[in-house]
């Protein structure tokens, strides 16, 4: 089968030739028919976060058919021991023996992959949503779902950083009646407007005063000095929920940012409840995805295109 790989991290992605693989027990052999580019996959290629299995195939929003004709989609969260304190407490996401699809086992930059069957969510037939775009729901959907959840009733929400997630949790935000306000790079008029083509009251640069205060903000980008920044046009009893895998170093800032009962929290990685529940939930609104499509040869470029913000939405690569 053909395939993209991560050799060394740092370097750039390469096409290869693999044997095809074959399912252990409880395992699926999965025919990939698109996997959504996540910024995990660009912090893994970039060096930023750790890859303890090298080689490795990328890719963890796999939209997939089993053997016998099932639409499966395949997400972040590939294996968990079931047995550990998070586990047996309904928050496998914090699993410490978790393995993640794209890091610890070989993704979706490729023809074939193989899943632990527990772990693949079912999906909505084509009609419902097409294969390119219910990729991107599998990761971005599902962690930006999550985050939202933190947030609790929050009607002033931030979203910093307007790509793959929040171009989707944007939309659920609206159906939801919350006002949805757009952070983007300063300056960038252009994903400012599509922000607001989705719904936002308000859109400007991360470095702009929103004209309201937030009840809450979700942090999507991976740029550390935003928390401070978020904090500052943050309501009292506020909460910033950093949502990325990796985030730059946070600036010192000062109390009276986080006076208030003002909160910072995390998201770290998701469960399959969350899946079951926001795929429901993304029918139902429907949630509409902007994507750009890829080649499997060309999914180096998909990853320097997302590192230099040139698409809106969420790139796919399709084999």
């Amino acid at each position: 089968m053909r395939a993209v790989v991560l050799q060394a991290q740092g370097q750039p992605l390469s096409e290869v030739e693999l044997p095809d693989p074959e399912p252990a027990s409880g395992q699926l052999r999965l025919r990939v028919h698109a996997c959504g580019v996540c910024r995990t996959d660009l912090h893994l290629r970039d060096s930023e976060i750790t890859a303890p299995k090298l080689p490795v195939v990328l890719g963890h929003q796999i939209v997939a058919s089993t053997d016998d004709g099932r639409r499966v989609g395949l997400p972040w969260l590939g294996w968990t021991d079931g047995t550990c304190h998070y586990c047996t407490t309904g928050r496998e996401n914090l699993c410490p023996a978790a393995r993640f699809t794209g890091r610890d086992i070989d993704g979706g930059y490729a023809e074939l992959t193989v899943a632990d069957e527990r772990y693949c969510l079912p999906l909505p037939d084509e009609k419902a949503f097409s294969t390119e775009r219910v990729a991107p729901l599998l990761c971005g959907g599902l962690i930006g779902y999550r985050a939202l959840r933190f947030t609790g009733e929050a009607h002033n929400l931030g979203l910093y950083g307007f790509g793959s997630a929040a171009h989707m949790i944007a939309q659920v935000a609206v159906h939801q009646g919350r006002n949805v306000f757009g952070f983007t790079r300063p300056g960038d008029a252009r994903t400012q407007k599509f922000a607001e083509s989705l719904g936002a009251v308000w859109a400007g640069g991360s470095d702009e005063k929103p004209p309201e205060p937030l009840d809450a903000a979700i942090i999507f980008a991976s740029a550390g000095e935003l928390v401070p920044q978020a904090l500052s046009v943050l309501a009292p009893d506020g909460i910033v929920v950093c949502a990325g895998i990796h985030m730059s170093r946070i600036p010192a800032f000062s109390y009276d940012l986080l006076y208030g009962e003002r909160k910072v929290c995390s998201v770290t990685n998701l469960t399959r409840q969350d899946g079951h529940e926001f795929l429901e939930l993304a029918q139902k609104i429907p949630v509409s995805t902007t994507v750009e499509v890829y080649e499997l040869a060309r999914a180096e470029q998909a990853l320097g295109d997302l590192r230099a913000g040139r698409f809106e939405g969420s790139a796919v690569i399709v084999p």
